[in-house]
C-alpha cells in the first residue's frame, strides 16, 4: 500500500493538478469562476463581472460594458 492519503489522490506533490499549468500572473482557483474586469459605457466605472453575472453596470445599470485592455504583450507577426 502506499503511504500516500486517500485525500491527495490525482494531484501532484505541490497540490495542483497535473497537467495543466497556470499561466504566468495566474492564480490556480479551485472551482470559483474568475472575474472578468469591464468598464461601463456611460459612467466608465470599473466592474468585476463573473460568468453568471448579469452584463450590467453596478452603479448605473447600463448595459453596454466593455472589456479591460490586457497588460500582457501581444504581438502580431505582419506576412
Amino acid at each position: 500500500m502506499s503511504s500516500t492519503p486517500a485525500s491527495s489522490f490525482g494531484k501532484s506533490p505541490s497540490g495542483r493538478t497535473p497537467g495543466r499549468t497556470p499561466r504566468p500572473g495566474e492564480e490556480p482557483v479551485a472551482g470559483q469562476p474568475k472575474a472578468m474586469v469591464y468598464i461601463c459605457g456611460e459612467c466608465h466605472q470599473e466592474n468585476e463581472i463573473r460568468s453568471r453575472d448579469p452584463i450590467r453596470c453596478r452603479e448605473c445599470g447600463c448595459r453596454i460594458m466593455y472589456k479591460k485592455r490586457t497588460k500582457r504583450m501581444v504581438v502580431f507577426d505582419a506576412r
